[in-house]
């Protein structure tokens, strides 16, 4: 799954990555404020700001070095920092920035093991970086509870949408080297097979609006292909049976909108997404425990295992999650301590060990404002919320801007990453327990800490109740049972077959000793029983990344003169998004 948007708040904005709608339904977190430190050189922010003032302004740079920093106004109000534009001034800090930070990161330590032992998730590692270091960088819990291993610097986590902003920085790199690509070209330039439902949407997509979430393809699209065993050669083939929503007029968040975009960028350079991600930013940057491929994350001796939640505060070692098919969004797995490499570069301004490495300016587009995630306009004071490419790009309580993405898989991996380039600081949280508010709450603590010395709300109470639904079912038939008065199923024969969706491909019926099984993607390997209902409407147990444990839905079959000449499986149906109306993917035709 991939969370998304939640409301706006003091705190920002996070994009969660999660699969359960892989992004992530759309959940959006306050849970990573924003934080600009001097990210970069007094050298690259002045040479930023002589090529594009308007570049600084929509990253939130405050442009300033320690003594060309504009002193606090004086008044009897809260003390105000001044940017070197107005848009950039922002409430002062409860004290100086150096004691603000050191008293965050010495409150860190209690703060992560009362949170691991409040909601019982495993296991978490945590790093902070300011000013161009890493200041905090430990392991907490253990990262399998089958065998109690403690998590330590060097534990590799899947760390879902967390990917997207990474993939991001990738693109930006590409760019930055290839004079000839650019955020505006359109994929088909690179992927010249690939088609949308739309003849004009494939025509005119560019890569920045698969990374921006404005293509229409709804939230949840591809991923039920994939958790049917399909590869992203094949889910990326049959993306043109999806429909659309407005084109670039809704924000739909879409991990495999967002894996075509990665997708095209590598074929520009001739290379697989694995290779790009490599060449590009993991070598370059020391990450050398970051992957984008599940086997390389299962051979790590020091691995991180995934909890699904099975109760209050209980996490079981369940499943394991192949998230390959999408790796541009949700397929990297990673340290904490090599993430905090990356927002170094990030908060930095693109420069590695003071060398320009990546564009300013390239990456001051890469993370501002794009697309318009939040805010209803319910009311006067409803904020409005926005992502740019791969990343939440938000404000804290104090008006500094806030860089941040979450990721989650129901079947037990959580993530939060959140920069503020006005304080040059970063935190990553890495945990390997389901969707549990965790990561978002350690952020926001630290985050509270250093900008007023003391938290503004109980982190700790709000988030894992915000995250609470995420470890749902999912399913029209959940908690019900079948009608009293229900009507038998007909012969188990007259439902053998095969039927087939221009979507799904082939689904086959089989019956032994009276019960029917069903079979879906490749080879025939997901597989399910299917139980009388109510006639001819039966049930199965859908599973997966989108459905959890407790699934239930029904299998609807059209009787046609007393031929069984169709069959609609409703939880195929329609993306796992609330509200979502029928999209007609699972309707499948009999053929034979």
């Amino acid at each position: 799954m991939h969370t998304d948007s939640m409301g706006s708040g003091a705190h920002g904005f996070v994009r969660v990555g999660r699969v359960r709608s892989h992004g992530i339904v759309g959940r959006q977190s306050t849970g990573g404020s924003d934080m600009n430190g001097m990210g970069s050189t007094s050298k690259g922010i002045a040479r930023i700001i002589a090529v594009s003032t308007v570049a600084v302004l929509t990253l939130g740079i405050t442009a300033c070095t320690e003594d060309a920093a504009a002193e606090p106004s004086s008044s009897s109000g809260p003390a105000v920092a001044l940017g070197a534009d107005p848009s950039q001034d922002a409430v002062d800090l409860y004290t100086d920035r150096d004691t603000a930070v050191d008293a965050a990161v010495k409150a860190l330590p209690e703060f992560i093991e009362k949170a691991l032992k409040q909601t019982g998730v495993p296991g978490a590692a945590v790093a902070v970086v300011s000013n161009g270091e890493v200041v905090f960088d430990e392991g907490y819990g253990v990262r399998d509870v089958t065998t109690g291993e403690p998590v330590d610097t060097d534990t590799v986590f899947q760390i879902a949408s967390l990917s997207k902003p990474l993939s991001s920085s990738i693109v930006a790199k590409a760019i930055t080297d290839d004079a000839e690509l650019s955020w505006e070209d359109p994929v088909i330039e690179y992927l010249p097979d690939f088609a949308l439902n739309d003849p004009y949407v494939t025509e005119h997509a560019k890569i920045a609006d698969f990374f921006s979430h404005r293509t229409g393809l709804p939230t949840g699209g591809g991923d039920e292909l994939e958790d049917i065993g399909f590869d992203a050669d094949y889910i990326m083939a049959h993306m043109n049976q999806i429909p659309l929503a407005s084109f670039r007029d809704t924000y739909q968040y879409s991990n495999f909108g967002l894996t075509v975009g990665g997708e095209a960028v590598a074929a520009s350079r001739g290379q697989t997404w694995d290779q790009t991600a490599h060449a590009l930013l993991f070598e370059p940057l020391g990450m050398t425990s970051t992957t984008t491929t599940h086997d390389e994350y299962l051979a790590a001796d020091d691995r991180a295992a995934m909890h699904a939640r099975t109760g209050e505060g209980v996490y079981e070692q369940l499943f394991d999650r192949d998230a390959d098919a999408e790796a541009p969004a949700g397929g990297v797995a990673s340290t904490a301590g090599d993430i905090a490499k990356w927002m170094n570069m990030v908060l930095a301004n693109g420069e590695v060990d003071g060398e320009e490495y990546i564009d300013p300016l390239v990456l001051a587009k890469t993370y501002s404002a794009h697309s318009i995630t939040g805010g209803d306009a319910k009311n006067l004071i409803s904020r409005t919320a926005h992502y740019g490419f791969g990343a939440n790009i938000g404000a804290t309580g104090t008006g500094r801007v806030n860089i941040s993405h979450s990721g989650a898989f129901g079947w037990g991996t959580a993530t939060n990453a959140t920069m503020i380039p006005d304080l040059n600081l970063g935190i990553v949280v890495l945990t390997n327990g389901a969707p549990s508010g965790v990561p978002e709450a350690i952020a926001s603590e630290f985050v509270d800490l250093v900008q007023f010395g003391e938290e503004t709300r109980p982190w700790l109470d709000l988030w894992p109740d915000i995250f609470a639904h995420f470890s749902d079912p999912a399913g029209d038939l959940v908690g019900e049972e079948p009608p009293a008065d229900a009507a038998p199923a007909g012969p188990a024969g007259d439902y053998v077959g095969t039927y087939t969706s221009p979507y799904f491909g082939n689904f086959v019926v089989t019956e032994q000793n009276g019960a029917l099984t069903g079979a879906l993607g490749p080879e025939g390997g997901y597989t399910f029983e299917i139980d009388p209902w109510d006639a001819d409407t039966l049930s199965f147990v859908p599973t997966g990344e989108n459905a959890l444990p407790g699934s239930l839905s029904s299998a609807v079959f059209v009787r046609e003169e007393d031929q069984i000449t169709g069959v609609t499986l409703t939880f195929f149906n329609k993306f796992p998004e609330e509200g979502q109306e029928p999209n007609g993917l699972g309707v499948f035709t009999r053929v034979g």
